[in-house]
């Protein structure tokens, strides 16, 4: 029974034949490939025909774009196209996988299955401009979605959408939050979708994730959306997260929330109290201490 759905939410053709590739070369064919094509001005149909046959996929022109306004609504639709498969992966147009991926998720099936919702792989990057591809990426075969989203934030490890696979019953009840430019919202969707359960993963089989300067990622110029999409996502993480922290991490994690507001304009009262909230629930005399002062020199400096 084929299980396993890979969704690809289209809008480049320039790599997209070495995605196809990577899919045409499985080892294990018990997948089925949907494509939503984003209005995309780069007609892919002459690329897909010549791989019928070598793989199951459909292929669907939405004839609105949405990606433009929201990626996480052009996932979900793209999503909707898939059918009774349980499990899903959301593959990057400019993203590939390696021969063997889908052999090593049926080999590991019965080591995750029922005991967690959430499946990652190794990853490397593939740096565009300098044609160079990076390190590997692995991880714990075990860990929590707190622990794993903690040491991206302290850049001891990377994540992105492409290398994970995720059961249809979590996404159906969490969705993907919609932040600006979708960053940060798969760091979430992990978090939500894997019920504070761990994620497993597979080390054996490598996902190559494309860095240039024709995806959001590559860009420097949307700096705004980003600094907009991290201090939402950041207070979703004191609210909901922060718990399931140290003491010491959850001080640098609401640190970098009160910093990253700071870079933008000065904190308003509720925020600081927002703030004062948790450090009077999770931290310690010194830590709130120190916040106060902070608190007690803004007020003075906006009555100067």
């Amino acid at each position: 029974m084929m299980v396993l759905a890979i969704i690809i939410p289209y809008y480049k053709l320039s790599f997209f034949e070495e995605t196809l590739k990577s899919l045409a070369n499985q080892t294990d064919k018990r997948f089925k490939v949907y494509i939503g094509d984003d209005a995309s001005p780069e007609n892919p149909l002459t690329l897909l025909n010549q791989f019928h046959g070598k793989f199951e996929f459909v292929y669907h022109r939405f004839e609105e774009n949405l990606g433009a306004n929201s990626l996480p609504k052009q996932w979900e639709r793209c999503i909707n196209l898939s059918k009774e498969e349980e499990w899903l992966m959301i593959l990057g147009d400019d993203d590939f996988i390696d021969e063997k991926l889908v052999e090593l998720w049926y080999s590991n099936f019965e080591s995750f299955n029922q005991k967690t919702a959430v499946i990652r792989f190794a990853s490397k990057l593939i740096f565009e401009e300098t044609n160079t591809i990076s390190e590997i990426y692995s991880h714990p075969i075990w860990e929590n979605a707190t622990d794993s989203f903690y040491r991206k934030f302290k850049h001891l490890t990377r994540s992105s959408l492409s290398e994970y696979i995720f059961s249809r019953k979590s996404f159906l009840k969490y969705r993907f939050y919609d932040y600006p430019l979708a960053w940060n919202s798969d760091d979430r969707a992990w978090l939500d979708f894997s019920e504070n359960k761990p994620i497993y993963t597979i080390n054996d089989s490598v996902v190559y994730v494309r860095l240039s300067d024709i995806n959001i990622s590559g860009k420097q110029d949307n700096n705004l959306a980003k600094s907009l999409s991290v201090i939402s996502f950041f207070k979703f993480l004191i609210k909901q997260k922060l718990s399931f922290y140290k003491n010491e991490e959850r001080e640098k994690i609401v640190r970098f929330y009160e910093n990253e507001i700071n870079k933008k304009r000065n904190l308003k009262i509720s925020e600081w109290l927002f703030l004062l909230f948790f450090y009077l629930k999770y931290l310690d005399f010194y830590s709130i201490k120190k916040f106060v002062k902070r608190f007690l020199k803004c007020i003075l400096k906006r009555n100067e």
